[in-house]
């Protein structure tokens, strides 16, 4: 099986948005989708999208579809950027000095 892609699924901000809904807890499809100005099947397709990601996992329950966050995915990115953080620092640094000397 393909490893999932989660840089892809939270490059979209509507995705990023689902997820930190989905923080609160396990959410009926509906009231999820009743969050957002897109319409349902717009919705359902980024669902579809943090699924394959594995970042959202969805249950039946009676005739509802909750979906509830799944975080773990998105250790292995954290890990990935965690990598730039001391680039980041070096360079802001090297500006600052530079911003005060000039």
């Amino acid at each position: 099986m393909a490893e999932p892609d989660v840089f892809r699924a939270i490059a979209d901000p509507t995705r990023r948005a689902i997820l930190d809904r989905l923080r609160a807890g396990p959410t009926p499809v509906n009231e999820l989708a009743s969050d957002f100005e897109q319409s349902r099947p717009a919705i359902s397709k980024h669902l579809r999208v943090l699924r394959e990601a594995r970042l959202v996992t969805e249950e039946k329950v009676g005739r509802e579809r909750l979906y509830a966050l799944d975080p773990r995915p998105l250790a292995k990115a954290a890990g990935w950027l965690e990598g730039y953080r001391g680039f980041w620092q070096r360079n802001l640094s090297s500006l600052k000095r530079y911003l005060e000397d000039s």
